[in-house]
């Protein structure tokens, strides 16, 4: 699959936007695009577990979700320090999608994951927070 650099920021627009509708469809929680909502990631991520417990969430569902929340918190990390999304295929059968910026890769949706499926310990929000240290002036 081969997207134009305009093509992949508009579907990471549009999938950050779909985190939102979701979250507050789902939960009643409103997503606002602040760096403090990012704290609500944490928590919403562990909230779709609980309110699906009983079905595993299929891998199109961790998918789905994983790649929603790290839309969001990336386009956050976009408006706000800089970046362009890229999308790696160096692996063909597991292709992602990164957020670049300075001479760093982020692995928004990544982190998503690793909350959703393997530790629920392991926080969205000190990720962001650790990037934008990365970056600080």
């Amino acid at each position: 699959m081969h997207m134009t650099r305009e093509e992949l920021e508009n579907l990471m627009a549009d999938s950050a936007h779909n985190a939102i509708v979701a979250t507050r469809e789902e939960f009643g929680i409103e997503l606002d695009n602040s760096v403090e909502s990012i704290a609500m990631v944490d928590e919403v991520i562990l909230k779709w577990l609980q309110r699906y417990k009983d079905q595993s969430l299929e891998n199109n569902a961790v998918f789905t979700l994983c790649n929603l929340y790290g839309a969001y918190v990336g386009e956050i990390f976009r408006k706000r320090v800089g970046g362009h999304w890229h999308y790696d295929q160096s692996n063909p059968d597991t292709p992602y999608v990164v957020l670049e910026y300075a001479g760093h890769t982020y692995a928004f949706a990544g982190i998503c994951y690793q909350r959703l499926v393997n530790d629920s310990q392991i926080s969205v929000k000190n990720y962001f927070e650790q990037a934008l240290e990365n970056n600080a002036q």
